[in-house]
């Protein structure tokens, strides 16, 4: 009776849900099922996967650090005027030399001896085209910051999955308390459809009886006004009902226009279920501070990272090049191509920065401390978290309880009050009153209800076993 209930519940929540629209697809979702449409759908969800994908191409690009780096280069220049430059006349000083040291003489039988300045003379060097191609090669040998960053690859994406895990964990517990306010709406409509059946009743026989000069009018007055109020409260409900079911679909990226149902339900047992039988918790169990641990990790790296700046960086490099030169751009034709080549390797090594890379390591060493205080805050706020969530769901299983017990003494009232009035002995505002009566324990019980369930999720969660 129960699932035909809320199946038929559920389809009326769906029409409200898509007005004119034509439902596309129809789902029927347990909660867990529900929960992993939302992890595929949820834009939240997907934006966090996708952090994920984004730190495993930063940690390519940190990888491809430590790989060769090859580059090709090739060129060709035109020279309209090549370059002229000035040097010392050389040719005349080694001329003069050679003819002083034979001891030649001149026409005048003078010994010919050099002047104290030959001067300058002017020459061109180069051609007017030049052509070169070649590659170069780049190995980094060590680097103190590209090594830790190697080793802090594995540690950055277990922070993004962590981070996926806690987004996916907020989602979780606001589709578990939608998911079972929904599911518990039954009760609602229940309660308010048993109450129109009853005032209509009601005010049937209170028709009857004025009919037979037994009543007053104002009293089927009085019992129509109570059946209308009753009937608002209904449409009241339903429009609640889905708004939420428009909230669920929100929260797990399910299109407006799809319809859902669901399959699961929700009972006062299920409320219960043991849960305050095992209220021991571990920080660990809780993923927002696994998640603070592997960023502890990632601080502790930046320390090494800036220590590591301290030691030298070696690389090796290598080229290997091809030049021709002519003053005719035959480069494709007869040109000579002549090759040149170099290995070597090359050592930088800190030695002052103006204490630069102290000030990083000490600004490392204080964010470190920064996440250790903040570890040890979030461990008080779970103490205090859990400790709240544990005294709300004691006193919501215990004023449900109470508001059930309440139910069924308000029922009692009123089914009472009913019969004393069919047998004459009491009047129709006795009946109203309990009636009244009635529908505030309803209302309480509901909202109890409510009180209870978001209380179960928030302790689950607060002990990290949602």
């Amino acid at each position: 009776m129960e699932s035909r209930y809320l199946k038929w519940s559920a389809l009326i929540v769906a029409f409200f849900a898509v007005l004119t629209a034509t439902a596309q697809k129809r789902y029927e979702f347990s909660v867990r099922e529900a929960l992993d449409y939302a992890r595929k759908n949820s834009a939240q969800v997907k934006n966090a996967l996708i952090g994920i994908e984004s730190q495993k191409q930063v940690n390519r690009e940190i990888t491809a650090l430590a790989f060769p780096q090859i580059n090709g280069s090739m060129g060709a220049n035109y020279n309209p005027n090549v370059t002229v430059q000035q040097f010392p006349n050389f040719i005349a000083q080694g001329t003069y030399g050679v003819l002083a040291a034979e001891g030649v003489k001149n026409g005048s039988g003078v010994t010919v001896t050099s002047p104290s300045d030959f001067g300058l003379i002017a020459a061109q060097f180069g051609t007017k085209f030049n052509a070169n191609y070649g590659l170069t090669l780049n190995q980094l040998l060590f680097d103190g910051q590209v090594f830790v960053g190697l080793q802090a690859r594995k540690t950055s994406i277990d922070f993004a999955t962590k981070n996926v895990e806690v987004t996916d964990e907020i989602i979780k517990a606001n589709i578990y308390k939608i998911y079972y306010q929904l599911a518990a709406s039954i009760e609602p409509l229940r309660i308010v459809d048993a109450n129109i059946a009853a005032s209509t009743k009601l005010r049937n026989d209170l028709q009857k009886i004025y009919e037979n000069g037994f009543a007053e009018k104002l009293e089927v007055n009085q019992a129509e006004v109570q059946l209308a109020n009753l009937q608002a409260e209904r449409i009241k409900a339903l429009n609640t009902i889905a708004n939420g079911y428009l909230g669920l679909k929100m929260l797990m990226g399910m299109p407006m226009k799809d319809t859902l149902v669901l399959t699961d339900s929700l009972t006062y047992e299920k409320i219960k279920d043991g849960v305050l039988e095992n209220s021991v918790y571990n920080y660990a169990d809780r993923k927002e501070f696994q998640l603070a641990e592997i960023g502890k990790k990632l601080r502790e790296f930046d320390i090494k990272r800036y220590k590591l700046t301290q030691a030298p960086i070696v690389s090796l490099s290598s080229n290997y090049s091809r030049i021709s030169q002519s003053d005719k751009f035959n480069f494709f034709g007869g040109a000579k191509w002549y090759p040149s080549s170099s290995v070597g390797v090359n050592i930088s090594i800190p030695i002052f920065d103006g204490f630069a890379r102290s000030a990083r390591i000490e600004q490392a060493r204080l964010r470190l401390q920064e996440t250790e205080n903040e570890m040890e805050n979030l461990k008080l706020s779970i103490d205090q978290e859990v400790n709240q969530a544990l005294n709300n769901y004691r006193s919501a299983l215990e004023t449900l309880e109470n508001q059930k017990r309440n139910i069924d003494l308000a029922q009692l009232v009123y089914d009472q009050s009913k019969l004393k009035y069919e047998q004459g002995l009491g009047e129709t505002s006795g009946i109203t009153l309990a009636q009244r009566d009635l529908q505030v324990a309803q209302s309480n019980y509901l909202l109890s209800l409510y009180d209870a369930i978001n209380a179960k999720v928030d302790f689950l969660k607060a002990t990290g076993r949602l």
